[in-house]
């Protein structure tokens, strides 16, 4: 397999670890959920755990790949207000937990350009 090939693999694994997460400890991630948006916390944790399942799914089939890269860079972006909500909350606790918020922040654009890149070397193969 090559390096092409085993990349939305990849990607797709992060964000299926990613959605299993959400269901599984669903409270660690309630609380970093922006509170401007509407409803409970719970579902938008669960709606985004879902939208990862769903994002991991067509990541790993060739015919959607295009699609769930792209969806999944909007999504990347669509997530940041909450890792910025976290880094702000978590800035007065110990120095693993605020040093792993904060590293999330950079993290965001490399995840961006990792699912573009999928979706230019999909329309390569259509």
């Amino acid at each position: 397999m090559s390096r092409s090939e085993r990349s939305p693999l990849l990607l797709a694994g992060l964000l299926a670890a990613a959605g299993t997460a959400h269901f599984a400890a669903p409270r660690q991630f309630d609380h970093i959920v922006p509170r401007s948006l509407p409803g409970s916390p719970r579902t938008w944790t669960y709606a985004s755990g879902a939208v990862e399942l769903a994002l991991a799914a067509g990541l790993a089939l060739p015919r959607t790949r295009r699609t769930a890269a792209l969806a999944s860079a909007a999504f990347f972006v669509g997530v940041f207000p909450a890792n910025v909500k976290m880094a702000v909350d978590w800035r007065h606790r110990p120095a693993p937990q605020k040093a792993a918020a904060l590293g999330r922040l950079p993290l965001q654009l490399p995840l961006v350009l990792w699912a573009r890149g999928i979706a230019r070397n999909a329309e390569g193969r259509s």
